[in-house]
């Protein structure tokens, strides 16, 4: 079987829910700029009077880059500040939703964030665990759930692969796509988003993926993502397009349909061109209506003003209106969405995963070791066999005492790089519902605090000790002291 093949072959008990229908309307969405010395600037608006309705199937949002793609995606999916919302609503089945959208649909990125130290098969495993229910779910359950998603994705010959760090390689660049997609299919979601999914992918492998969101959507599933500018064998697989351009839209219907709406408005697409790059051309102003090549004169009416005019956008209008009338009688969807699993088996989970990635990346804590041998060797040296007698023990000691306690300090600043490296995944994985926040600031804490702090401490006190020559009769009693203060000074 092709890898091709196998991509779309989903199991039909997994995904059984029909996808909902997502409208929006008048969205209006700017951030505040802010300039050198000055508290806030001048607004920048990234989304202008959007509208659009999106039904189960495939849903493109297709413009160049900086054209508010990325940004009414994320919009729509409840990943943007919602204070930058000037203007707007989105709905799920006729019903306004927060942003726990997030908790029930799913969301894969652009960038694929893994945790490169794990197999395909534990990233899965890590999704199951936490976003399914244990009380509905058994492990076995899970594990064959996650089977059948490495089976249908086609990952099973690299199941066993390591994603790969930057020290070391891992699985392809498609085989990480189709991982990041099986972590969020875990769910059976009725809605997932993507942003820009084929971005980075070789042409075969672009296809075997937008292959599998097609089958997706096939079987009742509103798949909705942006992309830059597809090949004909990609764009001929969407349902329904949103052309952006500068924030604003300049079509949005079904995708088939596009090309006889340019056409109609002048254009004139060149034998065996891609229609994708055709829509580019006339959004980036590369391609001129045929009466304006004639005339010479070109038209002061922006295209997002021609869309405003077109029957088109006033039927759409029509039924988001009809819509929202409905709206205002069902209200706000108030229904809590809570996380999957509770506070400690969360924190069972993440801290098994620190701590086998500190395991299979021991490097950190080598180099940590390392440092704080050399330092107590050095710190020993300077004060090696210090008198007995006064003033030049007291003096000596409290040098001596000065300097391991900045030592400890100055050593364990080293905690904040095990936040910044993993910033990403935090982010993405938080915001999706994986784990509350404390979970995952206490399970670092925790799986970094014997092979990063305390074990460094204990070898840095036992050196230095014995090396200034704090050998007395009461040896037993103070190293014990000595050695614990240190480990307090330095946690």
């Amino acid at each position: 079987m092709s890898m091709g093949d196998r991509a779309t072959s989903i199991h039909e008990e997994y995904f059984q829910e029909r996808g909902p229908t997502v409208t929006f309307s008048n969205l209006h969405y700017s951030i505040q700029e802010r300039k050198f010395c000055r508290k806030s600037g001048p607004e920048k608006h990234i989304l202008k009077d959007v509208s659009g309705i999106m039904r189960p199937g495939m849903n493109a949002i297709m413009g160049a880059t900086g054209s508010g793609k990325t940004s009414l995606l994320d919009v729509i999916a409840g990943r943007k500040d919602p204070a930058g919302l000037r203007q707007g609503q989105v709905l799920v089945d006729g019903k306004v939703v927060t942003s726990e959208l997030r908790l029930s649909s799913a969301y894969v990125v652009q960038d694929d964030i893994l945790m490169g130290t794990l197999s395909v098969k534990e990233n899965l495993l890590f999704s199951a665990n936490l976003r399914l229910n244990p009380k509905h779910h058994s492990n076995t359950e899970k594990n064959n759930r996650v089977n059948a998603i490495i089976n249908d994705l086609g990952l099973t010959d690299c199941a066993d692969t390591k994603i790969g760090t930057e020290f070391l390689r891992g699985v392809s660049g498609g085989e990480r796509k189709r991982c990041s997609i099986g972590m969020e299919l875990i769910t059976s979601p009725s809605l997932l988003f993507l942003d820009e999914p084929t971005t980075g992918l070789d042409s075969n492998t672009a296809n075997c993926i937008i292959g599998l969101l097609h089958k997706l959507a096939r079987r009742g599933k509103t798949v909705i993502f942006s992309i830059h500018q597809p090949r004909y064998s990609i764009f001929k697989q969407f349902d329904h397009l949103t052309l952006m351009h500068k924030g604003e839209v300049v079509y949005a219907g079904a995708a088939d349909r596009a090309l006889d709406y340019f056409t109609n408005l002048g254009y004139q697409i060149e034998a065996f061109n891609n229609p994708a790059d055709f829509f580019m051309d006339i959004t980036n102003g590369e391609t001129s209506p045929t009466e304006e090549l004639q005339t010479g004169e070109k038209s002061l009416k922006p295209l997002s003003e021609k869309y405003r005019q077109s029957q088109l956008y006033k039927n759409m209008k029509e039924e988001l209106d009809h819509i929202n009338k409905s709206t205002e009688n069902n209200g706000i969807n108030k229904e809590k969405v809570g996380y999957a699993t509770s506070f400690l088996y969360q924190m069972r989970v993440v801290c098994g995963r620190t701590v086998r990635n500190i395991i299979r990346n021991p490097q950190t804590s080598y180099a940590q070791l390392a440092l704080q041998v050399f330092f107590a060797i050095l710190v020993g040296l300077i004060y090696y066999q210090m008198p007995m007698t006064l003033p030049e023990a007291l003096q000596n000691r409290s040098g001596a005492f000065f300097f391991l306690i900045i030592n400890m300090v100055f050593g364990n600043l080293s905690a904040v790089e095990l936040f910044i490296n993993e910033r990403a995944i935090f982010i993405h994985e938080n915001s999706s519902g994986y784990y509350r926040t404390s979970v995952y600031f206490l399970s670092k804490i925790f799986a970094d605090l014997l092979p990063n702090r305390i074990i460094p401490i204990l070898v840095f006190s036992a050196i230095a000790y014995y090396m200034m020559g704090n050998v007395s009769a009461c040896k037993q009693k103070c190293s014990l002291f000595f050695s614990g203060a240190k480990l307090l000074c330095g946690c």
